[in-house]
């Protein structure tokens, strides 16, 4: 293909990633009309129908999506490329996209950020918290955190925390008025508080282990959360038994507004990694943000 082709493969991605005529016109700055005669001058020169249209979606074909992947990397590493090449007449700059958990965002992140951003008043951070294990690629997210165990092997992971060590904890009250659990099994018999995870539907199966025993939990209670700070509140308050990081509630046992409960069961797993594609590697800006996260023992 010609190179002038060039600028009609960039339009064909930007329709397929955003799913709508609309959104691609309005991020390449053209017409709805010239931009859909872009996408049929190119069909017609494949001879391969690549969009699959209707009044209400636009949807890659079998042909299209294929193209698509092979494309959409490719125009990524170029503008990461193009940002490199910014960035060294200036000082580093860009906007980063973090897809982290809010226990995250708030108790690693944001510490090591609040020293890191004055110093490079040019670098943009946006975090989104949630615990869907977004995938970081077709969300087009520069840097994801997650547990070490749950990161994938093609992608690079730079630890940020030590290991993890989950805790389960409720209120002087709450014990009081309930008997306190001895085995795993008598969760069965209290209010637990939950944290649904969006990605499965489901609520997130307590993990458990006790030197080589470990098993998972399955709770049930009234109160049901998407995120760590409003189960500690709920638990604060004597609303009932939660699972929660060991340092997010290590604080309030000592000072008596929470009792371990079921502590030889607490596990530990490989600490808080940030990750993200090999390909985005050469960005500056990315590779101070990682230097700035990384943990130092």
């Amino acid at each position: 293909m010609a190179r002038e082709g060039y600028a009609d493969l960039l339009a064909f991605v930007a329709v397929a990633r955003e799913r709508s005529f609309t959104r691609a016109a309005a991020q390449l700055g053209v017409s709805q009309s010239a931009l859909s005669h872009t996408i049929r001058s190119l069909e017609t020169r494949l001879g391969v129908r690549l969009l699959t249209r209707t009044t209400r979606s636009v949807a890659p074909t079998e042909a299209g999506e294929h193209l698509f992947n092979k494309l959409a990397p490719r125009f990524e590493e170029i503008e990461a490329g193009l940002a490199e090449v910014v960035e060294l007449r200036d000082s580093p700059r860009g906007t980063l996209r973090i897809s982290a958990t809010d226990y995250a965002a708030n108790s690693v992140l944001w510490p090591r950020l609040a020293e890191f951003l004055p110093r490079f008043p040019d670098i943009n951070i946006e975090i989104a918290t949630d615990y869907g294990l977004t995938d970081i690629v077709a969300e087009r997210y520069d840097i994801g955190v997650r547990l070490g165990n749950q990161v994938a092997q093609d992608m690079i992971a730079v630890r940020i925390g030590p290991d993890l060590r989950m805790a389960m904890v409720a209120s002087p009250a709450y014990l009081h008025a309930h008997p306190t659990p001895q085995a795993p099994e008598d969760l069965a018999a209290h209010n637990c508080i939950n944290l649904r995870l969006p990605t499965h539907g489901g609520c997130y199966p307590w993990e458990l282990a006790n030197g080589a025993r470990e098993m998972q939990v399955r709770v049930q209670g009234q109160l049901t959360f998407n995120g760590t700070y409003p189960m500690l509140a709920a638990a604060l308050d004597g609303c009932g038994v939660a699972y929660l990081p060991e340092d997010l509630v290590k604080d309030h046992v000592a000072a008596g507004r929470l009792c371990w409960v079921l502590e030889p069961w607490f596990p530990t797993f490989p600490g808080l990694h940030i990750y993200y594609p090999s390909r985005r590697q050469s960005s500056r800006a990315l590779s101070l943000v990682v230097d700035a996260l990384r943990y130092k023992a």
